[in-house]
């Protein structure tokens, strides 16, 4: 959380001209319910179990759910917000009909430590880490903590450092890419994510 994976998706879907997806706005469009709300209401446990299922539709492994397009892709959005990239347009049949399909997906900061979720990211996706400092982390952070019910309570960069400490291995081992952001515009990750991409296909 706070790598900025919402912002280069986007793009990044501009660039590719597929869809968008942000894992953590599916959940609650079908859960009703904000992330917090749902950790308040029902636990992490619950909210868990809810990402597994969505990540398992979206790449294809359920059809229990119809997974909406980001608002970015939608005819209603208008222009790109893009210079010099064209607007996409697509439908939720564009891309669940077709066998060759590619969308991108921002998952939440938790998602892959879930092994069912971090199995199903490793084997059927090309998952891009964007590796981020604990001082970018906290820049970025700042004034959301109490959106974040993961970094809620406490010094704010005591529960990054903890929650990286936690996860970095992970994030490491499921990692197909690992992009430094460091110092990097949004433009400039996303280029180099779109570059190695099309350099491998």
């Amino acid at each position: 959380m706070g790598c900025g994976k919402s912002s280069v998706g986007r793009r990044l879907s501009e660039l590719l001209c597929c869809p968008f997806m942000d894992l953590d706005s599916i959940i609650e469009e079908y859960a009703g319910k904000s992330i917090p709300e749902i950790f308040a209401t029902e636990g992490e446990a619950a909210f868990r179990q809810m990402e597994l299922e969505a990540l398992r539709t979206i790449i294809g492994h359920s059809d229990s759910l119809s997974a909406p397009l980001a608002p970015s892709h939608s005819i209603a959005a208008g222009p790109s917000p893009y210079p010099g990239v064209g607007k996409c347009q697509f439908r939720t049949s564009d891309y669940r009909n077709d066998s060759k399909r590619h969308l991108v997906i921002a998952l939440g900061g938790g998602t892959v430590m879930t092994p069912e979720c971090a199995e199903l990211v490793q084997n059927n996706t090309r998952c891009i880490y964007l590796k981020a400092s604990v001082e970018t982390l906290v820049e970025h952070l700042d004034n959301e903590a109490d959106k974040r019910p993961l970094l809620s309570g406490g010094d704010l960069r005591t529960r990054i450092e903890n929650l990286m400490s936690r996860r970095s291995a992970t994030y490491e081992r499921t990692a197909h890419m690992i992009i430094d952001t460091d110092g990097k515009t949004v433009d400039e990750i996303a280029s180099a994510i779109s570059y190695a991409w099309s350099t491998k296909h």
